[in-house]
């Protein structure tokens, strides 16, 4: 069947999706490098410390509320059309914002796309890809995340240097660029923002969309131009309308409702919310802070960050070209025990290193093998799962509801994580981060289906087989 799959076709609509990926990574990431820089010259606490890190994620949470229900009414592409214009206006605004109550609220609007591409961009190019590819395609985003991630650390740190280098920053360029490089830093996002509003009017609709809304002739089509052989484009489109006629005339809330379907969107939200109170988004968030604590200064921490960011790629990169072969859990079970057993030793440097008189070398090793094992586990499957556990009629819904549990956990660990290092210390806090890894690896094991190599109707199926569960709780490798 491969031969009859335009792979290239796929990969080229999958890109363009993605790069709502790219964008989160680098609205996500790169506030890490600006925070000594606007707690100066605005005089932050570290609770308000906390809100200009947290800020982007309450729009983050806007965002996700309402992602499902746009992507729905709009449909999955003009969806992604409004994440780019909000990407693009906060991109701007953040850096010509003429004091930090304009700076939250562009940071605010920036999170809002975040929230709605983080929904819509998998949930899309799951729907069209092709059952033995999907596990890949939809890592194409996560991949985006990370290099988006990588690009943000890479401008903070050439900016950051730039801006030290001249010294005369007059006029506006000189503002944003030398005297107040945190504006640079915001704003370059401009570029790649643009760059996704412009090239989404080149992809089309998701037929699985056109065709829930009776558009049968358009999805059609779609499928005619992913499947070579007209035959299987058309047993795709049958087995799809056979998949919603089934729910026909029950809405996607009444759906929802259904004890297998709340059970699956209960199961979305714990692994959603739980991913975050694992640590990773402290240390894209505050890397560069805590390492200043361990001792290194601005730049060098700013430096330690472009590595972190690079091997969270290369990791991604890796973790895409086994996840149709490895299977989802697998990768969650190895990756989760190394995260554990990193984060731990993370803890006892911070505990023991001073006294000891280590190296920040060695701490630098531990985060990037805490980097390494996340990048290959949790940050690799969160949103191929997401994308694909739900059944078509209720997936953007479902997607939303677990979306925004997950950044709900992010804004929490975005706006906790100064109080946490400062309280709990950051042995402490490593500590606490190693302990939810547990829970996390527990329900993976029990509750959630292997769904590798299956088509989103096969696995819609197992959400209406009452037996399945108890089959797949008994079965760390289950398959459904």
């Amino acid at each position: 069947m491969k031969q009859d799959i335009n792979f290239g076709y796929l990969l080229f609509v999958s890109f363009v999706a993605a790069l709502g990926g790219f964008l989160y990574g680098y609205d996500t990431a790169v506030i890490s490098g600006t925070i000594s820089q606007v707690t100066a010259q605005f005089g932050l606490d570290s609770m308000s410390q906390g809100w200009y890190v947290g800020c982007a994620l309450v729009g983050s949470i806007g965002g996700v509320a309402v992602a499902g229900m746009l992507g729905d009414f709009l449909g999955r592409k003009k969806a992604m059309v409004v994440a780019g214009i909000l990407f693009s206006a906060s991109a701007i605004g953040c850096a010509f914002s003429g004091d930090f109550s304009q700076l939250v609220l562009w940071r605010i609007v920036g999170g809002a796309g975040m929230g709605v591409a983080s929904i819509i961009c998998p949930l899309y190019i799951s729907e069209l890809a092709a059952a033995q590819y999907r596990g890949r395609l939809v890592s194409l985003y996560q991949l985006a995340i990370t290099i988006g991630f990588l690009g943000a650390y890479l401008i903070n740190y050439c900016l950051l240097d730039y801006s030290m280098a001249v010294h005369d920053p007059s006029g506006w360029f000189g503002r944003i660029f030398v005297s107040e490089a945190w504006r640079g830093m915001l704003g370059m996002e401009t570029v790649p923002a643009l760059l996704f509003f412009a090239i989404i009017f080149l992809i089309p609709e998701s037929p699985r969309w056109l065709i829930s809304r009776q558009m049968f002739s358009r999805g059609a089509r779609v499928l005619d131009k992913i499947y070579r052989n007209p035959a299987f484009a058309r047993a795709e489109a049958a087995s799809v309308e056979a998949s919603l006629g089934a729910a026909k005339g029950s809405s996607g809330w009444s759906e929802l409702k259904r004890p297998r379907m709340m059970l699956a969107v209960l199961i979305g939200v714990a692994i959603a919310i739980l991913g975050q109170f694992m640590g990773v988004n402290a240390v894209l968030y505050y890397g560069p802070t805590i390492f200043e604590d361990a001792g290194l200064s601005g730049s060098d921490s700013l430096f330690y960050q472009v590595m972190v960011g690079a091997v969270n790629t290369l990791t991604t990169i890796a973790a895409l070209l086994i996840i149709d072969k490895v299977g989802r859990k697998k990768l969650v079970y190895w990756g989760v025990s190394g995260m554990i057993v990193s984060l731990l030793l993370i803890a006892a440097y911070f505990t023991w290193g001073a006294a000891l008189g280590l190296s920040s070398v060695l701490l630098l090793v531990a985060f990037l093998l805490y980097i390494m094992f996340c990048a290959g586990s949790i940050c690799a499957v969160v949103w191929v799962i997401l994308s694909e556990m739900y059944p078509t009629k209720i997936r953007a819904l479902a997607m939303s509801i677990a979306g925004f549990a997950l950044w709900i956990g992010t804004y929490l660990v975005g706006q906790l994580t100064p109080w946490l290092l400062s309280n709990l210390t950051p042995a402490g806090t490593f500590l606490l981060f190693a302990g939810m890894c547990v829970p996390y690896m527990l329900i993976m094991w029990r509750a959630v289906p292997e769904t590798t190599g299956r088509t989103l109707e096969e696995i819609e199926k197992y959400w209406d087989d009452s037996d399945s569960v108890a089959a797949t709780a008994s079965d760390a490798g289950s398959s459904i």
